[in-house]
């Protein structure tokens, strides 16, 4: 009992001031958590909302350049029929069948990789119709 008597009466005081502010904390804590719980949600919410219309307008932007990308290409694929439907104009009907052999020729240096043969025949013309049996199987 000793003890307990040589205790002052200061430290009895801060220990009972500190278990009341410690119950403050506490109730206070009770009250704020559920407004910092909606507060917080609330920020999340603004975020997403900043991210969804971020979002949209990359997809926007995509479709603009889509479309522009698509009249650019309109625009060319004019510009290759004026110019075919020139050429046609100018050679009038003079289409040989030599003219036809120079185009097949041409056109076959476009192909890489490819390994062409050529096989003569009775008309000087190539075959060009040697892989249709392979895939009719």
């Amino acid at each position: 009992m000793n003890n307990y008597q040589n205790v002052s009466g200061r430290v009895i005081r801060l220990v009972i001031w500190g278990a009341v502010g410690l119950v403050v904390v506490i109730a206070a804590m009770a009250f704020i958590m559920p407004w910092y719980n909606v507060w917080s949600q609330e920020m999340e919410g603004k975020a997403e909302f900043a991210k969804a219309e971020q979002n949209r307008k990359i997809k926007i932007e995509e479709a603009r350049a889509n479309l522009e990308a698509e009249k650019l290409n309109a625009q060319a694929e004019i510009e290759r029929a004026k110019g075919a439907a020139e050429a046609i104009r100018i050679e009038n009907g003079s289409i040989t069948p030599t003219y036809i052999q120079y185009l097949w020729v041409r056109q076959q240096s476009d192909l890489s990789n490819k390994t062409v043969i050529y096989v003569p025949t009775e008309t000087n013309l190539p075959i060009l119709e040697s892989t249709r049996t392979l895939n009719a199987d």
